[in-house]
């Protein structure tokens, strides 16, 4: 089970290795981008729609919202073949809690 799969909503307390996986994902100046993306759409946003507005291959734009997926800063909705995206607030409200206590 990945780290994020084991922050729910009822904690504020990420593990360590949750904390390093948003850090690296965060430290890509391309994944901050898409992330303030979805956070800025008030539903799941859909993959053709980031799609429509990043300069990268499908490839590229995969791997990326894997990595935010990874680090639990994204839920991802699959229906067929479509997806769409939704930032996880109380996942990146956590990480921003404990960096403040550091």
């Amino acid at each position: 089970m990945s780290a994020a799969k084991r922050v729910g909503t009822e904690t504020s307390e990420l593990s360590e290795e949750q904390i390093h996986l948003i850090a690296k994902a965060l430290a890509d100046p391309r994944r901050l981008e898409l992330l303030r993306q979805i956070g800025s759409c008030p539903k799941s946003m859909q993959c053709a729609d980031i799609r429509g507005c990043q300069p990268v291959s499908a490839a590229t734009l995969s791997h990326h919202m894997k990595e935010l997926e990874m680090a639990g800063l994204i839920q991802v909705m699959r229906e067929g073949k479509f997806a769409s995206y939704l930032l996880r607030r109380d996942v990146l409200k956590a990480y921003t809690e404990q960096l403040a206590k550091i």
